[in-house]
């Protein structure tokens, strides 16, 4: 996806990074082969082939708390002649929208959003395909009702969607928050929805394709909330494909298989179950069900237990191809997934018929922290978790029920508050509210893969106990370092260990050091976390050699331990269990002195000095401090502010330092150090610059100008002249919403002129191209500096909210096109591939 500019500007989608929001419902996986989530208020697919995420769909003002795919991978044998597939997702607010997919060009268009009947969050969406060109689907809400929809397609490429509302049934003050409907064997005409939640019991309503639903019976046996519900298609016994399975799981742990057989009206009228055949399989007869003019007994088939935790998700295989014809069948397999950090796959035993667990995946990992839901890909051989932390777990069965781990796509899963690029540009590094900093890095495949690069994450050097609000990386030579600052009053200092580095060289397919030659003198290989305080301790290159003591007393673990982390060095992207674990940094330092909790970082460009700002409601605590790179002394206290100071950014020169606070006001200090290494400054200027707060600043590479946006929808170019006083250039056309991120970039060979990338608090990104004429002293000449709006970017590879922050790569040599990296609140990290033309 891209998007074209007037003026020879275009921009392309390079990646985007996002984590999963922690809700049971979010996840669904498609009969395209593509993966739907919930990414804060924006929803987002991805390839499981490529481990990438292909695209946002922007349009909901809230939390998504749920996605689901017509067709589903449950009827993918019915999209083979399909040429677009739809998509469904709800938000807290109830809104649902409708999303269409053109499979051949991979284009994304907002069909409609339905009818608002929620009042409340929608908790559960879930729908069957019943012909080519119609759907059915339910919709559930914690205001407690449950809608019945109907969706008829297009029949041809370009047309409309239709969608009406069947039926609305109220619940009661108990919501539902699972779903599942079925066409009812040897009675298509009549649809049955089954629905659980905070009761305990499972509510079977019955009704015609035309409309109205009434309650048909109740299913009792479990204990505890119903978490998922998921009816099989009709399964084949003794020759007749009468009967429907329902399975059902709950927080007491268990789950249930439930056995739907028609008797009644298609058989001999006397039933077709004869109190004698009583086997180990035996059911437990239940109510009878009566659906028009047939009936179907409703029997316990069995009660699988084996997970030591809520059971949140359970879902049939999808059907499988029969060997004879283009038949296909209803394997009995049933995936299931717990907060106990497992998912297992349960099967029939051949002989005895008896449900047994087959596939265990997941037990092995620590720090999982359990798995929202479980996910079968179209054709069986793959199965997807999502967990608490964001993550998405895939394992592929290989051969002979060989379960292996794949890669996913990984990312944030709270607001992204910054983002910086190494000083080599082979990496971004980013901060968030989720109290994680990651790293994600193109990893270069081989030549012969033409297609293009694919990112990963490549470490989690930081895992802390507060909200990190800042982050910048130390540029220079030597080893890669980076200072953070999170919602205490300290900063920390973290070095890069030797297996990072190694772990970067075979991402870049470099050869040591990134040309620093820094691996020889790097002596620690990796991070720990104690288990009770916040700081990283090192694991030194010698210790990791000797063999490691057991934790605890003869190897059990204790309260007080925490498995030993093993930093590897990785030959391919690693997945989440490595990424939480084995790749922390070591914190070399902490940095005293600020009074609240940090807001603003920023390194000057030789990377000897660091500023750092706190939240400050007072001149005193809103002062700036110096530090110095290595000694890390706080070298000064710059005072100008009376409220928090927003962002801060030195000079490409590293003369001055400008900062822009709450206070509406941006000050320019003046930098200067002597030969000893000492440093001194002053006030230059300081003045009201914007009506409302201040939120961003950006210099301009090439000259002593610089940008300032506020919440007030402006944006203003300034410059410092003859080092003595500043005047405003130019204002630019008022936004359509605040300002809250600026990134200036010089283009090459072309000194006077400059990108402003301008980021929004409604998730838009602009481009704009500056010119300027300069005098022979170095200032701006008449006619003065002129701005046009090069690239509007395409909303659907932009933020959902607010851009936190933009940052352009430093343009090597050999790079013929510029990047540009943002994040924002939608908990996206996004690159963007920007080429520059005429």
């Amino acid at each position: 996806m891209h998007s074209d500019g007037v003026s020879g500007v275009e921009v392309k989608r390079v990646f985007i990074g996002a984590g999963c929001n922690r809700i049971v419902n979010n996840v669904s996986w498609g009969a395209s082969g593509f993966v739907s989530f919930g990414a804060n208020n924006s929803v987002a697919i991805f390839s499981p082939k490529s481990a990438q995420i292909l695209t946002t769909l922007p349009g909901h003002k809230a939390v998504v708390n749920c996605t689901h795919w017509l067709p589903s991978t449950k009827f993918f044998f019915k999209a083979k002649q399909l040429e677009q597939h739809y998509l469904l997702s709800g938000d807290a607010d109830g809104t649902i929208i409708l999303w269409e997919l053109t499979l051949v060009d991979g284009k994304w268009r907002q069909v409609l959003q339905l009818p608002q009947s929620h009042k409340k969050g929608v908790t559960c969406i879930s729908g069957i395909i019943v012909s080519q060109t119609e759907a059915i689907f339910a919709s559930a809400s914690s205001d407690g009702s449950v809608c019945l929809w109907e969706l008829v397609f297009p029949l041809r490429s370009g047309g409309e969607c239709k969608v009406s509302c069947l039926d609305s049934l109220s619940v009661g003050s108990k919501s539902m928050v699972a779903l599942s409907l079925v066409e009812l064997p040897g009675n298509s005409e009549q649809i049955v929805i089954a629905m659980g939640g905070l009761d305990n019991k499972i509510h079977l309503y019955c009704g015609g394709r035309m409309g109205k639903f009434v309650h048909a019976c109740e299913l009792k046996g479990h204990t505890d909330w119903i978490r998922s519900l998921d009816f099989s298609l009709p399964i084949c016994i003794n020759g007749e494909a009468n009967n429907i399975f329902l399975v059902s799981s709950s927080q007491d742990k268990g789950i249930r298989i439930w056995k739907m057989a028609l008797c009644g009206s298609m058989s001999n009228g006397h039933g077709t179950y004869r109190k004698e055949e009583i086997s180990l399989s035996s059911y437990i007869e239940g109510p009878v069900l009566l659906a028009g003019s047939s009936s179907y007994q409703v029997s316990l088939e069995s009660l699988l237990i084996g997970h030591e935790d809520w059971v949140y998700s359970v879902k049939w295989q999808p059907p499988l191809k029969s060997v004879i014809g283009d038949e296909y069948y209803q394997p009995q397999s049933i995936l299931s997934a717990s907060m106990d950090k497992t998912m297992m796959i349960w099967q029939p035993e051949k002989t005895s018929g008896v449900w047994m667990n087959v596939v265990t995946v997941g037990e092995l990992s620590h720090c999982a922290l359990g798995f929202y839901g479980g996910h079968w890909s179209p054709n069986g051989d793959s199965i997807l978790a999502h967990g608490y932390g964001g993550s998405f777990h895939l394992w592929k069965n290989v051969g002979n029920d060989n379960w292996l781990p794949q890669k996913v796509p990984s990312g944030h899963f709270s607001s992204v508050t910054d983002i910086a690029w190494a000083r080599s540009g082979d990496y971004i590094l980013s901060v968030s509210h989720d109290q994680t900093s990651r790293i994600y890095a193109p990893w270069k495949v081989e030549a012969s893969l033409k297609d293009g690069e694919f990112w990963h994450e490549l470490s989690r050097p930081q895992i802390h106990g507060h909200d990190i609000n800042c982050v910048t990386v130390v540029p220079g030579k030597g080893n890669h370092r980076f200072v953070s600052g999170a919602d205490e009053k300290v900063g920390r200092v973290f070095e890069a260990p030797l297996s990072f580095l190694r772990t970067l060289d075979n991402a870049t397919l470099q050869k040591s050091g990134s040309g620093d030659n820094v691996l020889t003198d790097v002596q620690i290989l990796g991070a720990n976390m104690s288990a009770l305080g916040l700081s990283q301790k090192p694991i030194y290159v010698q210790a990791a050699r000797e063999t490691p003591e057991k934790n605890g007393i003869d190897g059990l673990d204790t309260l007080e331990t925490i498995p030993d982390a093993i930093p590897t060095v990785f030959t391919e992207p690693p997945i989440e269990d490595q990424l939480a674990w084995h790749t922390l940094w070591p914190e070399s330092h902490k940095l005293y002195g600020h009074g609240n909790e940090l807001f603003s970082l920023c390194c000057d460009h030789k990377g000897e000095l660091v500023a750092s700002s706190c939240k400050a409601q007072s001149a005193t605590v809103a002062e700036v401090w110096l530090w110095q790179v290595g000694s890390w002394k706080a070298v000064g206290r710059l005072q100008s502010h009376s409220l928090t100071v927003t962002q801060m950014e030195f000079s490409h020169d590293d003369n001055y330092l400008l900062t822009v606070s709450r206070d509406r006001q941006f000050s320019i200090f003046t930098i200067t150090r002597t030969d000893a290494g000492e440093v001194s400054y002053s006030l230059l200027a300081r003045q009201e610059g914007h009506k409302r707060i201040i939120w961003s600043c950006s210099w301009n590479p090439h000259g002593h100008e610089f940008a300032t946006g506020s919440r007030d929808k402006i944006v203003k170019i300034w410059a410092v002249e003859k080092g003595s006083s500043v005047r405003l250039l130019m204002t630019l056309p008022q936004f359509a919403s605040s300002v809250t991120a600026l990134s200036w970039a010089g283009l090459r060979d072309r000194r006077n002129d400059g990108l402003l990338a301008i980021g929004m608090e409604n998730g838009q990104i602009e481009l704009w191209r500056l010119s300027y004429n300069r005098a022979d002293d170095g200032s701006i000449a008449a006619p003065g500096i002129a701005a046009a709006l090069a690239v509007r970017i395409d909303p659907f590879i932009c933020h959902a909210t607010t851009v936190n922050r933009l940052a352009w790569r430093k343009n090597e040599e050999g790079h013929t096109s510029m990047q540009l990296a943002s994040c924002g609140a939608d908990n996206c990290v996004r690159v963007f591939d920007v080429t520059v033309s005429s």
